[in-house]
């Protein structure tokens, strides 16, 4: 089960093995959510912020890198020059505007990278790698087929939805919240319990050792981007 989007060539991609995108998940997490913007975390924040930023980059998502450079780019921005230099009811706004979307949005960017780019073999082989107990393997990999899942049904909806003629402010605007969220929370339901019988149907539940055909590993690519990300979150916690 391949969580990227079928028919998109992925050759081109970086090749980044799942415990890596995992310890960059991390630490881009920690750091950003650390707040502060005083001392070494005027470089580490932002370089760790611009990290979703070049990954996207590589999987070759040119509008949402974009999009994701100039919003984020503008809260840095905001966040390290504007905030101390205004009072009153623009400082308020830009202290909430550049504090929640530095804090949170690239862990979201990061994330949705991981998602997008981690096969279910290649990510359960990962955690094997770990030694982790499948408690933990399970549950995780049910949730990296679930969101892509989740988002293909609402985009189908939507397409029902405008077939049907159900728009936003329309002569029922009691439908939309009816006819979205309804349908939504009853495949969401349904979704979560076949992908869990499909994970158990697969031998993921079963105390033997399973055999895997994928390729996973540490390559200069790993190396790089693992010395990047923990250099930079030992800097960041030490000083």
């Amino acid at each position: 089960m391949d969580t990227a989007a079928p028919g998109k060539n992925t050759a081109a991609r970086i090749p980044l093995d799942p415990r890596t995108k995992l310890v960059m998940l991390l630490a881009v997490n920690i750091v950003l959510l650390g707040g502060g913007f005083s001392g070494i975390s005027v470089i580490i924040r932002p370089m760790l912020a611009f990290l979703p930023f070049i990954l996207l980059l590589s999987e070759k998502k040119y509008g949402k890198s974009v999009m994701y450079f100039i919003f984020i780019g503008a809260a840095l921005s905001c966040e390290g020059f504007l905030v101390g230099r205004t009072q009153g009811l623009l400082n308020l706004l830009l202290v909430i505007f550049s504090g929640l979307n530095t804090r949170f949005v690239p862990g979201l960017v990061m994330g949705y990278y991981v998602v997008s780019t981690t096969k279910i073999a290649e990510f359960i082989a990962a955690m094997e790698r770990l030694h982790l107990p499948q408690s933990i393997i399970i549950p995780f990999s049910v949730m990296l087929r679930f969101f892509p899942t989740v988002r293909a049904e609402n985009s189908a909806i939507s397409d029902a939805m405008r077939m049907r003629g159900i728009q936003a402010g329309g002569k029922r605007p009691g439908a939309l919240l009816e006819y979205r969220l309804v349908p939504l929370l009853m495949c969401t339901v349904k979704i979560g319990e076949e992908l869990s019988a499909a994970a158990l149907t697969r031998g993921l539940g079963k105390p033997v050792k399973r055999t895997n055909i994928c390729s996973i590993g540490f390559g200069a690519a790993d190396c790089f981007f693992l010395v990047v990300t923990t250099c930079a979150l030992l800097l960041w916690a030490v000083f």
